[in-house]
C-alpha cells in the first residue's frame, strides 16, 4: 500500500474516490473529484485505487493523495489456479481500507467502476457512508452491478445500461453521460493546418485508443497502400498508437508523404485532432466514444472483442442503434469494408448531418459539473446553510 496525506483536517470534507486498473476508470475519479472541489473548496479528494493499476504510476505524478491496496481483477478464461489470489488480495484491501477509513472518516465514496473500487465501495456499505457510482460503459461492470444495491446515486453514461443493474439498483439510476471535458471554441480549418490538412475535404480521424490498435491499423495500412494511386475523396489523421508507429510507416514506405495523410503515434492535444476531424474510425471504449458525442463527430466503431464481458461491443451496438455511429465487428474489419463505409458517408452528407445531430444529443458535455452537483446532496451540509 501506498499512500499521501495525513488524518482528517479540520475544515476539509474527505471524500474517497475510488476506480482505476484503467485510465477509462481512473479519468473519470479525477474529474469528478475536480468538479466537486470547484463546487466545494473543502472537498478533500482521497484516491482509492490498485497497486497494479495505471493509478499507481499517475496518482503520485499528480501529486494526488491516495491510498493503494492489493486487490487484484479476475483473469477470463484463465481457470481457478490464475484466479486464487484474487479472493485473499480482497480480503487484505479491506482490512487496508476499514483501519483507513477509521483514520480519514471519509463522508462520501464515489466508486468509478473497475476492480480497484469494489473494496472501498464494499466498505462504505458496511460503515453506513453514503456511496455513488458512475459508469462509463452500456454494459455496467461487475463492480458497479455488485455495488448497485447499496449505492444511493447511480449516475450512467449510457441509458442502456439501466435493464442490466440489479433492480433494487435500478431506482436510483440517472443519466448523466462520461464527464470528458467540453468542447471548446475552435477553428476547424486552423486545426487542420496543424496537421499539414486541407481545408477542403472531410478529415477522418483513426485512434486505437492511448496504445493503439493492431487490426484497426492493419486495415488502414492496406488501404492506404490501395488507394495511393488516385487519392480518395476524404483526408486521413491516423494515429498508430505510440509501439505501432514505427512498424506502420515501415509497410507504408514512401506513401506515408501522401498529401491526404497525417501520420503519428499519438496525438498530444485530442481537442485540436477533434476539431479538424469530420468523422473517426475508433474501438469503442466509452471515454472516447463519449467525446466523440460531445463533439459530434459520426464513428465508424471497431469493439476490441477482448474487452471484459464484451462491454465495447455494446457501447458500439447502443450508438449504432441511436443513429450516432456504425458499428463493425473486428471480424468484419478489412480494407474494402473499411473503405467502403467511409465513401459512403462522406459521400452521404445528410447522413453524416443526422448521425451528428444524434451524438450532440446523446452528449452530456456538462458531465462532470451535473454530477458533481448531485454528488453534493449527499455530503453534509455547509457551514450555516444546505446543499447546493
Amino acid at each position: 500500500m501506498h499512500e499521501a496525506g495525513r488524518d482528517g483536517v479540520e475544515g476539509t470534507v474527505p471524500v474517497w474516490f475510488a476506480g482505476g486498473g484503467t485510465g477509462g476508470h481512473l479519468y473519470p475519479a479525477l474529474a469528478l473529484a475536480e468538479a466537486l472541489v470547484a463546487l466545494r473548496p473543502e472537498v478533500r479528494p482521497i484516491f482509492v485505487g490498485a497497486e497494479r493499476g495505471v493509478e499507481a504510476r499517475i496518482l503520485p505524478g499528480r501529486g494526488a493523495e491516495h491510498i493503494l491496496v492489493p486487490i487484484r481483477g479476475v483473469h477470463r478464461g484463465l481457470g481457478v489456479l490464475a484466479n486464487l489470489g484474487v479472493g485473499p488480495a480482497l480480503l487484505r484491501s479491506m482490512r487496508i481500507l476499514a483501519r483507513e477509513f477509521r483514520r480519514l472518516r471519509p463522508e462520501l465514496v464515489v466508486v468509478t467502476g473497475g476492480y480497484a473500487g469494489a473494496p472501498a465501495g464494499l466498505t462504505a456499505a458496511l460503515r453506513g457512508v453514503p456511496l455513488a457510482l458512475q459508469e462509463q460503459n452500456a454494459l455496467p461492470g461487475v463492480t458497479t452491478r455488485l455495488l448497485a444495491p447499496m449505492a444511493r446515486q447511480i449516475h450512467l453514461a449510457y441509458p442502456e445500461a439501466a435493464p442490466r443493474l440489479p433492480r433494487r439498483g435500478q431506482r436510483r439510476v440517472e443519466f448523466a453521460g462520461n464527464p470528458v471535458r467540453p468542447p471548446e471554441a475552435r477553428s476547424a480549418s486552423s486545426d487542420r493546418a496543424t496537421f499539414g490538412l486541407s481545408s477542403n475535404r472531410p478529415v477522418v480521424l483513426a485512434t486505437g485508443g492511448s496504445q493503439g490498435s493492431r487490426a484497426i491499423n492493419e486495415a488502414l495500412t492496406d488501404l492506404v497502400i490501395e488507394r495511393a494511386g488516385a487519392a480518395p475523396p476524404w483526408q486521413l489523421l491516423w494515429a498508430t498508437g505510440p509501439t505501432h508507429i514505427e512498424g506502420v510507416r515501415d509497410t507504408l514506405g514512401a506513401h506515408t508523404e501522401l498529401p491526404w495523410l497525417h501520420l503519428t503515434g499519438y496525438l498530444d492535444d485530442m481537442p485540436v485532432a477533434l476539431s479538424a476531424a469530420d468523422l473517426a474510425i475508433s474501438r469503442a471504449g466509452a471515454m472516447t466514444t463519449s467525446e466523440f458525442l460531445a463533439w459530434g463527430l459520426p464513428a465508424v466503431l471497431v469493439p476490441l472483442p477482448t474487452s471484459a464481458e464484451g462491454h465495447q461491443a455494446k457501447n458500439a451496438e447502443a450508438l449504432e442503434q441511436a443513429g450516432a455511429a456504425i458499428h463493425m465487428p473486428q471480424t468484419a474489419l478489412s480494407a474494402a469494408a473499411l473503405g467502403s463505409a467511409l465513401d459512403d458517408l462522406v459521400a452521404d452528407g445528410e447522413r453524416r448531418e443526422r448521425m451528428a445531430r444524434v451524438a450532440l444529443e446523446r452528449s452530456r458535455p456538462d458531465s462532470a459539473r451535473d454530477i458533481a452537483r448531485r454528488l453534493d446532496q449527499l455530503l453534509p451540509p455547509r457551514n450555516g446553510g444546505g446543499s447546493a
